[in-house]
């Protein structure tokens, strides 16, 4: 499978056919690589998609995006960039939180349930691509590159807080509710829009796909993607990140 095929399904929705015995433990190169943000520069690219992405769709939160917030170099935090391998330019980015070292910025507005306390806990906000077929493509693969990071950190719980429509697609991944029935809750650190709390197990998230033949599951797990990177430092962490293991080198 080549990246011009990817995006044309995605054009579609959900690429088909991903799950395939032809395609297991392929490797496949992409038009962008995905890093973890570790210079200025690289941060203020990220920047600079972010306001924009954000506003396209929220104008007043996008506003207030124009500069680097302190998350940004806070321990515990990463910053994903994905960049064109044509002139470099910025294609999307998403700001990657773990509970290892501070609360996930969503629980200064909800209070997370008994059954994730004591979890290890990462929760991605920022969430900002390109227009067109190939934001659609980069924000596919920044999820890969999400559950790398969280598989390679012994994240146990995803949990994220999604906008109409974007919690349809965390849906679609099998992301559970975390308030079942309860609807929509405003995010501080999201401008106060309501959003839907979703959770997704990592250690069962491999099976579950498997099991309902998930038309993501060759992408996500049966594929190596070279161009995703997920062991950079950070801006001011005092942390590196590993290299995944070569058998959960494919994943988000």
């Amino acid at each position: 499978m080549n990246a011009r095929v990817t995006m044309q399904e995605l054009d579609a929705g959900m690429p088909a056919g991903l799950f395939t015995p032809a395609l297991a433990k392929a490797e496949e190169r992409l038009p962008f690589t995905i890093r973890v943000a570790s210079s200025e520069h690289q941060l203020h690219k990220a920047i600079n998609v972010r306001h924009t992405a954000y506003g396209r769709h929220v104008p007043a939160l996008g506003e207030m995006l124009r500069q680097a917030e302190a998350k940004d170099s806070e321990p515990g935090c990463v910053v994903l960039v994905a960049e064109s391998k044509l002139d470099g330019g910025a294609l999307g980015t998403m700001r990657i939180q773990t509970n290892h070292n501070h609360p996930l910025a969503i629980e200064d507005s909800v209070a997370l349930p008994d059954s994730l306390a004591g979890c290890s806990l990462a929760e991605a906000t920022r969430l900002g691509v390109a227009v067109g077929r190939v934001g659609r493509l980069v924000k596919t693969m920044l999820f890969k590159a999400f559950y790398m990071y969280c598989m390679d950190q012994g994240i146990e719980w995803i949990v994220i807080g999604a906008r109409t429509p974007l919690d349809r697609m965390y849906e679609g991944l099998l992301f559970t509710d975390v308030f079942p029935g309860q609807g929509f809750f405003p995010l501080k650190h999201a401008g106060d829009l309501p959003h839907r709390i979703l959770a997704l197990e990592i250690d069962s998230a491999d099976a579950r796909w498997r099991e309902a033949r998930h038309p993501m599951y060759d992408l996500y797990v049966n594929t190596h993607h070279p161009d995703i990177e997920i062991r950079g430092t950070g801006i001011g962490i005092g942390y590196g990140v590993q290299h995944a293991a070569v058998a959960m080198e494919v994943a988000a």
